[in-house]
């Protein structure tokens, strides 16, 4: 279902957007073979009011929303425009704290985890059904606060959460332990308990989607949770704490905190009464995390960090929907995906007609005010996002790779970027190594399976892989050779609740959704007991 949505989200895109795009002016990157961006429909002069209301700024913890033990707050911006849209409550070691202490008490005296497993799974269903009650006023502040268009927060990201929770709504009641047999006179089971207090840290790029994948099967194991919103994107999180708790959710079970990673963030992941620690980020960050879990009480940990993921295209591929599915691969989210298709690598007999669609497809991309109906991309979450891409895209012009396309800012002002493309890039380059985590393409290409194999894993990241062919023994060969925790053939991003999620090496620790996650939120107890006289072993 969820990728029937996008399939027909892509179409739609693709079809508005085909003629709006036009050259205008004169930029000194023309000279190197890139093209001005215009597009009328997707003026970025009239910025379009967003239709929903910010409700929900301070933090949620023990049930209610409360300001920062400090008063001390931050604001949130627009990424169109960079003004404030609001601000909001500054959470930091104290917050922490009390959130901490209303989650241990929740688990250790409260309800949930005394509740049936059915009761549980009741809440959760109702909580699905308010998402989906509430699913545009949940998108729009999606998009205020993010960037990203709003047809996909409508169309794709908040039924998908919907459906995520739904998932572990179903898992609730089926969460249980073994009879095992034993060598003796013993009756041995085990049981799969919850683990306890969880803290867990969300990005900004998927901020509602992150928070499915950390709370849900959480939840579902009746544990209780501390979770820090990206101070980028507090804004979602906070609304649907609140809807959490109209389905029902006993107070102190999720708990809310805003704030930023070297405050807040450091505080989960050093905390001693937190019993598990969850973050989504980058790698960098994410050794950090491991750090300070190790140094306080050892908690477990579950990491789903970086990637730098290769697009491989064969030659015996339909070169117009790799080109499509390639373009989606990449430049989905304003390029802000840990498993982008960042690393394209073409067959050499079919690169030259790749790159030149690949430039035509992101020529003709929709850029502007993502609320506008049609529009494929919106601009970057920040400036400090927004500076590091044009960074990049300054480094690949310098090392001598092809600008084939876009290469500057889009608009006069936000976080715009145009859709960039660059050909000839070489695996040193920082443009095909570093994770720009934008709205960039860099194609590379390859002579024979043999290479692209090893220049493929030939990265610290092993997060995703797509493969474009029409052989089956060329597609299980790639499949069992890349070293990565996703493939996909012949198509990218589907992300279904089903299907695990996670990395290879530097990508991170663990899986996310599907039946693999319930592991992180479980501990396994073997209960032995003697038995005299028995009928029979």
């Amino acid at each position: 279902m969820a990728s029937r949505r996008v399939s027909s989200l892509l179409s739609r895109s693709l079809i508005s957007s085909s003629s709006l795009f036009s050259l205008r002016g004169k930029d000194p990157l023309l000279n190197r073979g890139a093209r001005r961006y215009s597009n009328l429909a997707a003026s970025l002069e009239d910025t379009i009011t967003p239709p929903v209301k910010v409700e929900h700024t301070q933090l949620l913890i023990n049930g209610k929303f409360v300001d920062s033990a400090s008063g001390k707050t931050f604001p949130t911006l627009d990424p169109r425009t960079g003004e404030v849209i609001a601000q909001v409550a500054e959470g930091d070691v104290e917050d922490v704290n009390r959130a901490v202490v209303a989650a241990r008490k929740a688990f250790d005296q409260g309800p949930w985890p005394r509740m049936t497993a059915y009761e549980r799974s009741k809440i959760l269903f109702r909580f699905a059904d308010l998402i989906e009650k509430h699913n545009d006023e949940i998108a729009a502040l999606e998009t205020w606060d993010n960037g990203k268009p709003y047809e996909q927060s409508a169309n794709i990201e908040v039924p998908m959460l919907a459906r995520v929770f739904r998932y572990y709504a179903g898992w609730a009641d089926k969460i249980h332990g073994m009879t095992v047999p034993g060598d003796g006179s013993h009756h041995v089971q085990t049981l799969h308990e919850p683990i306890g207090v969880a803290g867990q840290i969300i990005p900004w790029n998927f901020p509602l989607l992150m928070l499915s994948w950390k709370l849900g099967p959480a939840l579902a194991c009746g544990n209780t949770v501390v979770l820090k919103t990206a101070e980028q994107t507090p804004l979602s999180a906070l609304l649907v704490g609140r809807l959490l708790h109209e389905a029902g959710l006993p107070e102190g079970v999720v708990n809310i905190v805003s704030g930023f990673g070297p405050t807040a963030g450091a505080a989960i992941a050093s905390h001693m009464d937190i019993d598990k620690v969850a973050f989504t980020g980058s790698t960098d960050v994410g050794k950090i995390i491991l750090e300070l879990a190790s140094k306080s009480n050892l908690k477990a940990v579950t990491l789903e960090l970086g990637g730098k993921s290769p697009f491989i295209v064969c030659e015996d591929a339909d070169v117009d929907q790799a080109v499509e599915m390639a373009h989606f691969a990449l430049f989905f989210n304003q390029g802000q995906c840990c498993c982008a298709g960042s690393r394209p690598f073409v067959q050499e007999r079919v690169y030259d007609e790749f790159v030149e669609k690949a430039k035509a497809r992101a020529i003709n991309r929709a850029v502007g005010d993502p609320f506008k109906s049609g529009i494929e991309q919106g601009p970057q979450v920040d400036s400090e996002q927004f500076e590091k891409i044009l960074k990049y895209i300054r480094h690949g012009v310098d090392s001598g790779a092809t600008l084939q396309a876009g290469g500057d800012r889009h608009g006069s002002k936000g976080y715009y970027i145009q859709p960039t493309v660059f050909s000839d890039v070489k695996d040193d380059m920082l443009i095909a190594k570093d994770e720009i985590f934008g709205p960039v393409q860099t194609i590379l290409k390859f002579k024979n399976l043999d290479e692209v194999i090893a220049r493929a894993n030939n990265s610290r990241y092993g997060l995703a892989a797509g493969v474009f062919t029409q052989n089956l023994d060329t597609a299980n060969r790639l499949m069992r050779a890349l070293r990565v925790g996703s493939v996909w053939i012949n198509c990218f991003d589907v992300f279904d609740a089903t299907i695990p999620f996670g990395g290879y090496k530097m990508s991170g620790i663990g899986r996310e959704k599907g039946i693999y996650s319930l592991n992180n939120y479980l501990q396994v107890k073997a209960v032995v007991t003697s038995i005299k006289n028995p009928a029979w072993l």
